[in-house]
């Protein structure tokens, strides 16, 4: 029996998996990327308009965090 949050919490966990892996095709590591994935307060163009424009993309998650 599922419960009545099932499909909310199923579209939470799709949102994180494609902000995940638009993170890591832009260059994060895959940790840092889930890092910043479950953050909801980090924007995600921002994130990778970081990495993108040349900034290392571990500088980008300290900044970022």
């Amino acid at each position: 029996m599922s419960s009545p949050d099932a499909p909310e919490v199923e579209r939470v966990d799709k949102v994180t998996a494609y902000r995940q892996e638009v993170l890591e095709c832009a260059g994060y590591e895959p940790a840092d990327a889930l890092v910043l994935a479950t953050n909801r307060d980090i924007d995600l163009h921002g994130a990778v308009a970081l990495v993108r424009s040349g900034c290392p993309s571990a500088t980008a998650v300290r900044i970022l965090v």
